[in-house]
């Protein structure tokens, strides 16, 4: 059990250190955004490639941070069904959510993102605009960590219901626990 503990543990850290980094692309973001604005309002121009940043910016951020939604229960969820439920209740409706949407959607999205995630890494694919960002390959290569940090952190959902059942929820630091409304 101590064992599934770490685990959990040392997921919920990997996904909090990448959503900790990542979170800042939202900063970036809003900044060329803004500077995008005010060169095309203000000074009549614009850099093309300073489109494709922010929106790529965006893009990294969302997949990047995903893991750690899901670590900190920011996702979408029936809340009138889950928050009323007890600690047991709620470890089984995740554990069934892993299991028969969250995994399932995990593997679909691998199945159907790695060869596209190829074949642009193969062609080192670049912006279709004129004047684009090079490395768009590398934006699509963020749909594979997507995937992966939304796979371990359900497997830590996954891991910490099962600690929950087992009525083992005390090997976990408070941060890691399902917390009673």
């Amino acid at each position: 059990m101590r064992i599934l503990a770490s685990i959990i543990i040392n997921i919920g850290r990997l996904n909090r250190l990448v959503g900790n980094i990542l979170v800042w692309l939202a900063l970036a973001t809003v900044l060329v955004c803004f500077t995008v604005v005010v060169q095309r309002y203000f000074f009549a121009t614009t850099q093309l490639w300073m489109q494709d940043l922010y929106v790529w910016l965006n893009g990294l951020m969302f997949m990047g941070v995903a893991g750690y939604a899901l670590f900190r229960d920011n996702h979408v969820r029936v809340d009138i069904y889950y928050r009323p439920a007890t600690l047991r209740g709620k470890a089984w409706r995740d554990l069934i959510g892993v299991v028969l949407f969250l995994a399932p959607f995990c593997t679909i999205v691998w199945i159907y993102a790695w060869p596209y995630v190829q074949r642009s890494w193969r062609l080192m694919e670049g912006s279709a605009n004129p004047g684009g960002m090079p490395g768009l390959f590398v934006l699509k290569g963020f749909i594979l960590v997507f995937i992966v940090l939304i796979a371990l952190q359900g497997l830590a959902m996954a891991l910490r219901s099962v600690l929950v059942l087992a009525g083992r929820q005390d090997l976990l630091p408070p941060l890691y626990r399902y917390q009673q409304d």
